[in-house]
């Protein structure tokens, strides 16, 4: 049994450094500058570094993911109505919306909604 773990070892051992030579084999040789320069999302990073970035996008974002994540929490809901007793189950289900319907209201309130301004 310790011979077979052995050569199994040997194998893997063997694998490793292989795929690693042929890996550093493979490689570019040439590196090729756009290549090589960082993805700013569509932005030319060549340009000026001090572009302003519309912090409404990044609200817009943040909500979307925070509202993407309720509706994570609440689809379990529908599945452990038959497991729960009822009334624990409308109670949280009402809270969960409720907070819903109170972000929406205070985001609407502020004007975070607005697209252009």
């Amino acid at each position: 049994m310790m011979l077979i773990m052995m050569f199994c070892m040997m194998i893997l051992f063997i694998l490793i450094f292989m795929s690693t030579f042929v890996m550093t084999l493979m490689k570019k040789k040439k590196l090729n500058f756009n290549k090589m320069s960082p993805f700013e999302c569509g932005f030319n990073s060549m340009s000026n570094k001090r572009l302003p970035f519309s912090t409404h996008f990044f609200i817009i974002g943040i909500m979307f993911l925070i509202f993407d994540i309720e509706i994570i929490i609440i689809m379990p809901m529908i599945l452990t109505m038959k497991m729960s007793m009822m009334k624990y189950w409308i109670l949280s289900t009402t809270t969960m919306i409720m907070i819903l319907i109170f972000g929406i209201y205070h985001e609407w309130k502020n004007g975070m909604l607005k697209w252009t301004k």
